[in-house]
């Protein structure tokens, strides 16, 4: 659960997004973080039990850090102005998908799986999915997932316009062969946000995507 202070803290942050400002609230940070490390500590609590793949996780492993990188930025804005929460299955170095979280008034949406996997990476993920397409189609159309995400995401800059080298156009598959990121996404609702069951309410709806991320983990860890 999150208090309506913490959110406020990420709007007046965001309406205030300088060094002498957050120098001055920094006592309202403090609070912030407390907040953001212990809605952490639920997930974990809740996740843990029934995803294996995130047992070595500790809340250290799941935050970010409040501060931009603005080396190669146009916008210079200091800090980041939404908490995002990052689970990552199976690994905790390297690319592997995993859960996210990202809270942001009027923009929260929590989501899985992997987003824009390096080629090696997306080689693999393909290949399995042209041999285990049944499998993919099997987790998709699972009541679970389609209730509370549809479907994979799909926009005209995560997918290619054309086949993959290597791929057939008539490949069943071939709307799946064809994106770039294998994430799937649910918007939350403000209302949402400062539910005391909030935690495990998103747990069970995240928990949905377990399979898909089982299913990209195979393919990342399986040998050519």
């Amino acid at each position: 659960m999150l208090s309506k202070e913490t959110l406020l803290f990420l709007e007046d942050l965001k309406a205030n997004n300088n060094r002498e400002w957050f120098l001055s609230n920094k006592k309202r940070y403090e609070d912030y973080k407390k907040e953001y490390h212990q809605l952490i500590a639920d997930l974990l609590e809740v996740m843990k039990p029934k995803d294996a793949s995130l047992e070595m996780l500790e809340v250290k492993n799941c935050t970010f850090r409040i501060n931009r990188d603005i080396r190669f930025s146009k916008d210079k804005s200091p800090y980041k102005t939404h908490m995002g929460i990052w689970l990552r299955s199976g690994s905790l170095s390297g690319e592997a998908p995993g859960y996210y979280i990202h809270i942001e008034k009027d923009a929260s949406f929590i989501g899985g799986g992997l987003y824009c996997p390096m080629p090696e990476q997306l080689k693999k993920i393909r290949k399995e999915i042209n041999f285990f397409y049944e499998d993919l189609q099997s987790i998709l159309n699972e009541n679970s997932f389609k209730s509370s995400f549809g479907t994979l995401n799909r926009d005209e800059n995560s997918t290619l316009k054309n086949p993959p080298k290597g791929y057939e156009k008539d490949h069943p598959a071939i709307e799946y062969l064809k994106l770039k990121s294998y994430t799937a996404t649910q918007k939350i609702s403000n209302s949402d946000l400062t539910k005391s069951d909030f935690a495990s309410t998103i747990s069970q709806k995240l928990l949905a995507l377990k399979p898909l991320n089982e299913f990209i983990n195979r393919a990342l860890t399986s040998e050519d």
